[in-house]
C-alpha cells in the first residue's frame, strides 16, 4: 500500500479515538508502519479534536503538515474547513454534514458560515458530504457516526471489506458491534 496520510477532525465526544484506533489496527494489518497521534485540545469541553494517522513504508512522525493530508476525515463540517489547508491538491474530504455550534456561535459573538460544503468545493477540495448522523441513528445509534464516517473512507481504500470488518471486531466490543456493523455497511454504502 502506498503512503497515506489521514487527518480525523471534529469535536469532542465524537468517537474520533475509536476512528483512528480502527484505522491504525486496519492498517497495521496490512503491513503498514503505522503512526498515531491524538490531539486532543478542549475534547472534554466540545472543542476542536484532530487525530493524525500517517502510514507506509517507513513512517517516522505521526504530524501531518500543511499541504500533507490525503485524506481529511471530518465529523463535523466547520472542522473540514478549518483543517482545509492541511488538505494536498488532489487530496479528498469525507464529512459529515453535521453541524455542531461553536462557543462564538453559541454566545452571539459569530455565526456559523453557511454553504460550508460548496465553499470546500470552491477551494478545489474533493468533497463527499454525508448526512452521518441520520445513518448513524438509521443503523441503531446516533453515536456510530464515527463509524458511518469510517465505512465512507472505505470506499476509497484498495482494501477488501473483510480486512475492515476484522478490524472492527477487533476495536468495537462485541455487545456494540452489529450495531457497528450496520453503521459501516450505510456509510460504504451511501
Amino acid at each position: 500500500m502506498e503512503a497515506k496520510n489521514i487527518m480525523i477532525v471534529g469535536v469532542g465526544g465524537q468517537g474520533s479515538l475509536l476512528a483512528s484506533k480502527l484505522l491504525g489496527h486496519l492498517l497495521l494489518e496490512q503491513g503498514c508502519d503505522v503512526k498515531v497521534s491524538e490531539v486532543h485540545g478542549m475534547s472534554q469541553r466540545g472543542g476542536s479534536v484532530v487525530t493524525y494517522v500517517r502510514c507506509g513504508e517507513r513512517v517516522a512522525s505521526p504530524v501531518i503538515d500543511k499541504g500533507e493530508a490525503d485524506f481529511i476525515v471530518s465529523f463535523e463540517l466547520l472542522e473540514a474547513a478549518r483543517w482545509l489547508e492541511y488538505l494536498k491538491p488532489d487530496g479528498q474530504i469525507v464529512t459529515s454534514t453535521q453541524q455542531i455550534d461553536p462557543m462564538p456561535v453559541i454566545t452571539g459573538a459569530a455565526s456559523y458560515p453557511e454553504n460550508l460544503v460548496e465553499k470546500l468545493r470552491a477551494s478545489g477540495a474533493k468533497v463527499d458530504a454525508l448526512d452521518c448522523l441520520a445513518l448513524a441513528e438509521q443503523a441503531g445509534s446516533s453515536k456510530a457516526v464515527n463509524i458511518v464516517l469510517m465505512g465512507r473512507l472505505s470506499h476509497y481504500f484498495d482494501l477488501p471489506e473483510e480486512a475492515w470488518q476484522r478490524s472492527l471486531a477487533a476495536m468495537v466490543p462485541e455487545k456494540f458491534l452489529d450495531l457497528n456493523r450496520k453503521a459501516f455497511a450505510l456509510g460504504r454504502n451511501a
